[in-house]
This record gives C-alpha cells, sequence and structure tokens, in this order.
C-alpha cells in the first residue's frame, strides 16, 4: 500500500501533467467545441478507459513489448496517425456543410466514447510515459508492485477526468455560443480538422 504523501505528490504531479498541452486534452477540447459539454465528457471518459488499457498494460508488463519492439511501437503509431486523420476528414466534411442547415447531425454518446477509447490506446507514448512515470512513485517493499501501479493509475484518472472535465465545461460553453451561427460552426469543424491533422503529424513523428 502506498503512502498518503506519496499518493498526494503523484496526484499533484498527475493534475499538472493533465493540464499540461498535449494531444488527449487537445482532444477534448476540440470535440468540447466542436460538439459540446455532453461530448467532451463522454471523449474524457474514453480517453480514461483507454488509461485503464494503459495501466494495466504497465502492471502487467505488456508495455514493455512496446518498448523494445520498434516493429509494435511503428504499427501502433501509425494506426493512431491514420484514425486522428480520418477524424480531420470527418470534420473537415462538416464543416463544408450548407451554410443554411443550423444544426448539423450530432455523434452519439457512444460514437465519442469509442473516438476516446482509440485515440488513446493507438498512442504508444502514453504506455511508455506510465512505464517510465509510475515506478518512480512505487516501491517493491511496500508490497505488490502490479497492485501499486493499479493504485497510480486509478489516481492518475482520477486526476486526469477532473482536468479534462474541466476543459469540456469551458471549451463546451464557448463552442454552445458558435454554434449558433453556421459560419462560426464551420470555423469550429475547419480549425478541429486543423487539430486533428496536427496531431497526427506529431504521433507520426514521434519517437521511442
Amino acid at each position: 500500500m502506498i503512502d498518503i504523501h506519496t499518493m498526494l505528490v503523484f496526484f499533484s504531479a498527475a493534475l499538472l501533467l493533465a493540464l499540461s498541452p498535449g494531444p488527449d486534452n487537445l482532444f477534448v477540447l476540440a470535440q468540447s467545441a466542436q460538439n459540446g459539454r455532453a461530448a467532451g465528457f463522454a471523449v474524457t471518459f474514453g480517453l480514461c478507459t483507454g488509461l485503464v488499457g494503459h495501466t494495466l498494460a504497465v502492471a502487467l508488463g505488456l508495455a514493455a513489448i512496446v518498448k523494445a519492439s520498434a516493429m509494435a511501437f511503428t504499427a501502433l503509431k501509425a494506426a493512431g496517425a491514420c484514425y486522428l486523420l480520418y477524424l480531420a476528414w470527418q470534420a473537415w466534411r462538416a464543416g463544408a456543410v450548407d451554410e443554411r442547415s443550423i444544426q448539423a447531425p450530432a455523434l452519439s454518446g457512444s460514437s465519442l466514447f469509442r473516438r476516446g477509447i482509440v485515440m488513446n490506446l493507438t498512442n504508444p507514448k502514453v504506455s511508455l510515459f506510465f512505464l517510465a512515470f509510475l515506478p518512480q512513485f512505487a516501491d517493491s517493499r511496500l508490497g505488490s508492485m502490479t497492485g501499486q501501479f493499479l493504485q497510480l493509475g486509478l489516481l492518475f484518472i482520477l486526476a486526469t477526468m477532473i482536468v479534462f472535465g474541466m476543459i469540456s465545461l469551458l471549451a463546451g460553453g464557448m463552442g454552445d455560443r458558435f454554434r449558433r451561427s453556421p459560419a462560426a460552426m464551420k470555423t469550429v469543424n475547419r480549425a478541429a480538422a486543423v487539430v486533428f491533422v496536427g496531431l497526427a503529424v506529431k504521433l507520426a513523428l514521434s519517437e521511442r
């Protein structure tokens, strides 16, 4: 069992890391502005579900395979970049709809939830980050390392949900104003497409 002081230090670090600009919080920002607060929350839950997968991968030692295998890292990275480009294409097409149509078809919560999961799981750098970050706060003298990794992973997910939830509220509120104007909504969709392309390029060029 990890002591309270270590957990507080880890949780504080996790909050700061979640606040720092990165693919996941930019993804939440773009989806919230494009589709509203509820969309941001759905994506956030999806991303956090993906973090559960990364936590289990580290706890069970599977992330070491990605770290050791250049082919596995490249394949996962390529899949993530392609998915982001697909989202960019969808957002750009949504921005090109007839401006006389005020309401674009809303994506379902389950669809946005799945987007979050895929976005997170296809980013191999998250597993590598967990592999490097979590062990710094674990101590073999305190018992099972697997149990400690799971505990730290849950704390990281909680911090992520808090920060990304705040982003969803703020960006969703701003997006609500834009969605009242078809021209402004077109701009939001095009901006989201640019963000997705940027994230895809960043992921594609990332190194282990």
